[in-house]
């Protein structure tokens, strides 16, 4: 069987494609329908999301990961709804184009379906995302099959699951050996569930190759190879700002040298008098 990615038809492409509206979840399926891949980063404010936006990042995932980014934590696990949200308003407030996904926190869906959809009910109302990201496989089906018949568009997220570090003794490889089969079985239990896609997050490049393949929904590797039908960063590793980043994690700038040698330009000028100059200065 030939497994080479179609060419999309110009102007059809979903990411570079030129729309005057959102990206939407069918937009998705008929990516994964036309071999096409696409990016997907995380966002957490109004500028970088325009900027991301301008580029045509197609999906932009609001991502607990701010727990760590913007919060300063040391996990996911201790971001609130209280704290995720207005990001979330931020993001989808300043972009014509993406596809807004927010994460559902830890300990705002596991409890029960109920619990999941008033969660995410206050990421849509009072956040404007068009779709919520959770964590786990079979465990959490009964939450997304409430969920998309309310009308919520869910992403799943199985393999590596950071809310669920302290369970899986660490930042973790899964999926190898006969835990493999386990993994499969949950991406089809969301499948079934109704969500419309799955992130496979640091698992055996062959093993989500595999997934990609049975499912037809899309799935977003990070840390899952180059077999995935998308790939999402976060994006302060993808820009160089992180201190620490995983193996999987390619930095395609350096802006913590340039934020810190613009830093440090100000401070010099500021003590030395160079700044403000004439031309920064109003006239009476």
């Amino acid at each position: 069987m030939n497994t080479t990615p179609k060419t999309p038809e110009a102007g059809n492409a979903l990411y570079g494609g030129v729309t005057n509206r959102r990206v939407t979840i069918r937009d998705l399926a008929r990516a994964k329908q036309r071999g096409e891949r696409w990016p997907m980063l995380t966002a957490y404010d109004a500028l970088t999301s325009r900027i991301f936006d301008d580029a045509g990042i197609p999906v932009l995932l609001v991502g607990d990961s701010a727990a760590n980014v913007v919060y300063g934590y040391e996990s996911t696990v201790p971001i609130t709804m209280d704290e995720l949200v207005p990001l979330t308003a931020a993001v989808a407030r300043s972009t014509k184009r993406a596809l807004v996904v927010s994460d559902l926190p830890f300990g705002a869906y596991q409890g029960s379906p109920q619990q999941a959809l008033e969660a995410a009910s206050r990421f849509m109302k009072e956040g404007g995302a068009q779709a919520v990201k959770l964590e786990g496989g079979r465990a959490v089906a009964p939450q997304v099959e409430l969920l998309v018949s309310a009308g919520v568009p869910v992403m799943g997220h199985v393999g590596l699951t950071p809310q669920s570090v302290n369970t899986l003794g660490g930042y973790r490889v899964q999926g190898r050996g006969e835990a493999a089969e386990e993994l499969l079985k949950d991406a089809k239990e969301l499948e079934r569930a109704g969500a419309f896609s799955v992130v496979l997050e640091a698992v055996p490049a062959d093993l989500a190759a595999e997934v990609t393949r049975q499912l037809s929904i899309p799935t977003i590797g990070i840390g899952a190879g180059a077999g995935t039908d998308a790939q999402v960063l976060v994006w302060q590793d993808m820009a160089g700002l992180s201190p620490r980043v995983a193996k999987f994690v390619k930095t395609y700038a350096n802006l913590a040298d340039t934020l810190r040698d613009a830093a440090s330009e100000y401070a010099d000028e500021v003590v030395n008098g160079a700044f403000p100059a004439e031309e920064h200065t109003y006239k009476s």
